[in-house]
C-alpha cells in the first residue's frame, strides 16, 4: 500500500507510542490530584506543555491542551470576551471555521468571508477593504488542508491589529510542515491537532496570548487554568509533544525528501490535461490536482483498487457533483474542479512513491473507456 492521505491524519511516530506508554499502563494517576502516585502524570503534563511551547516559541503558559484541531477553533471562535462583535474568515477555511462562525452569526454576530485568489490566498487589501475598527475577530489558516496554500498570516494579522481585532490561525496543516513561530507572526490564537504531525488522535491544543480575553470552553473543574475543566489527557499530551518535537527536528529533511516526490509526481503527468490547485510553495507534499474531464470519486476508488489512498475534492451523489467550496472560492473551472483529488505525502512515504503514484494515475486516465473518464468527443 501507498499512503498518501497524510494531510487527512498520519501514522503514529513511535517515539510518541513510547513516551505515550508509561501514561497508559503505569503511571495512569489523574493529574489533578495532590497525591504522590500523581506527581508523574502532573510533572509529564507540564513537560509537555513546555516542548509544545518551545516549539512555537510561546509562553507555557500560554497552551491549553484540547480533544484536537476542530475543539480549538470552535473555542477561538465562539468564546471571546468583548463588546466587539463583527467576524471575519477566509471562504476557504475548514468547516470547523466556518460552521463556527456561523453558529455565531446566528448569535447575532455579523460575519464576512473574504474571497481569495486563484491561489487560495488571502489578500492582504482585501482585508483592508472588509475590515473595520468594530471587528472582534479575524479568523484565517496558516495553511490549507486541500491545496497546501500557505496564507501570509503576518501581514493579515497586523492589518487585524490596527483596527483593534484579535486574530486567531487555524495551524492544524501546517504545525510540524512548516516553521511556525507565533511572536513572529503575532497571533493572538492559534490552534494545532496531534495526529497531523505524528501524534495521536483526539489531542490538541490552542494556543492564546496571554492578555487575550478568552472565557471557559467546559466549566466543571479547574484543568487547564479553569479554562476547559475535565481531566486531562496526559498521554494525548504527551504523544502530541514528542510528535512536534520530532518533526521540527526533522522539518528541512523532510521537506526537501517530499519536494523531490512532488516533482516526481509531476514528471510523470508531463503532457496530461490537469491543473494543480493553490500556490506550488505550499506545504511540501500536498498537491490539489484537478484533471479535465474526470470525476474525482472514480479517480480515488481506481486508486484504491491498486493499492493507493488519496482523497477527492469532490463528491458524487446521483444528482450531481458537489465541488469542494475552497475550489469554488479559488474559481477553479468545473470541468476540472470536478476531477479532483488530493495527494499528501509524508515522512513515512518512501522517496519513489511520488514516481509510482504519478505513474498510477497516468495509468488511469489513459484508458478512458475502463475507468469512465468523460471525453467532450465521447
Amino acid at each position: 500500500m501507498i499512503y498518501a492521505d497524510n494531510a487527512a491524519t498520519t501514522a503514529l511516530a513511535p517515539e510518541a507510542f513510547e513516551a505515550m506508554k508509561p501514561y497508559l499502563l503505569a503511571e495512569y494517576g489523574n493529574a489533578s490530584q495532590p497525591y504522590s502516585f500523581s506527581r508523574s502524570a502532573r510533572a509529564a503534563l507540564a513537560k509537555a506543555r513546555q516542548d509544545i511551547a518551545e516549539c512555537i516559541n510561546a509562553e507555557p503558559s500560554e497552551i491549553y491542551f484540547t480533544s484536537g484541531g476542530t475543539e480549538s477553533d470552535n473555542w477561538a471562535i465562539k468564546c471571546l470576551a468583548s463588546d466587539r462583535r463583527a467576524l471575519l474568515t477566509s471562504m476557504t477555511e475548514h468547516k470547523a471555521v466556518l460552521r463556527s462562525c456561523a453558529a455565531m452569526e446566528r448569535r447575532g454576530y455579523p460575519a464576512a468571508y473574504l474571497p481569495v485568489d486563484r491561489s487560495g490566498i488571502v489578500l492582504p487589501e482585501t482585508l483592508e477593504r472588509f475590515i473595520s475598527d468594530t471587528a472582534l475577530l479575524v479568523s484565517v489558516m496558516t495553511a490549507n488542508n486541500e491545496t497546501g496554500t500557505i496564507q501570509p498570516v503576518a501581514e493579515l494579522c497586523r492589518i487585524a491589529h490596527a483596527h483593534g481585532a484579535l486574530f486567531h490561525t487555524d495551524a492544524v496543516q501546517a504545525l510540524g510542515h512548516i516553521p511556525v513561530d507565533v511572536k513572529s507572526l503575532g497571533v493572538d490564537m492559534l490552534s494545532g491537532s496531534a495526529h497531523k504531525f505524528g501524534g495521536p488522535k483526539g489531542a490538541g491544543f490552542l494556543y492564546v496570548r496571554n492578555g487575550t480575553p478568552l472565557t471557559p470552553y467546559a466549566d466543571g473543574g479547574a484543568q487547564e487554568h479553569g479554562l476547559r475543566a475535565g481531566t486531562e489527557n496526559v498521554a494525548g499530551a504527551v504523544g502530541m509533544a514528542a510528535a512536534l518535537k520530532k518533526s521540527c527536528a526533522a522539518m528541512p529533511e523532510t521537506a526537501e525528501k517530499l519536494r523531490r516526490m512532488e516533482r516526481d509526481l509531476l514528471a510523470e503527468l508531463h503532457g496530461a490535461d490537469f491543473i494543480r490547485n493553490g500556490a506550488p510553495d505550499g506545504i511540501p507534499g500536498n498537491m490539489s490536482l484537478s484533471f479535465r474531464g474526470a470525476e474525482g470519486e472514480m479517480l480515488l476508488h481506481r486508486l484504491d483498487l491498486m493499492g493507493i489512498c488519496v482523497s477527492t475534492g469532490s463528491a458524487c451523489d446521483s444528482a450531481r457533483t458537489q465541488i469542494s467550496h475552497v475550489l469554488e472560492a479559488m474559481g477553479v473551472p468545473e470541468e476540472y474542479a470536478a476531477g479532483t483529488i488530493r495527494v499528501s505525502f509524508g515522512a513515512g512515504n518512501s522517496p519513489e512513491d511520488g514516481k509510482l503514484v504519478g505513474q498510477a494515475i497516468r495509468k488511469i486516465i489513459g484508458s478512458p473507456l475502463k475507468t469512465g473518464l468523460k471525453r467532450e468527443n465521447g
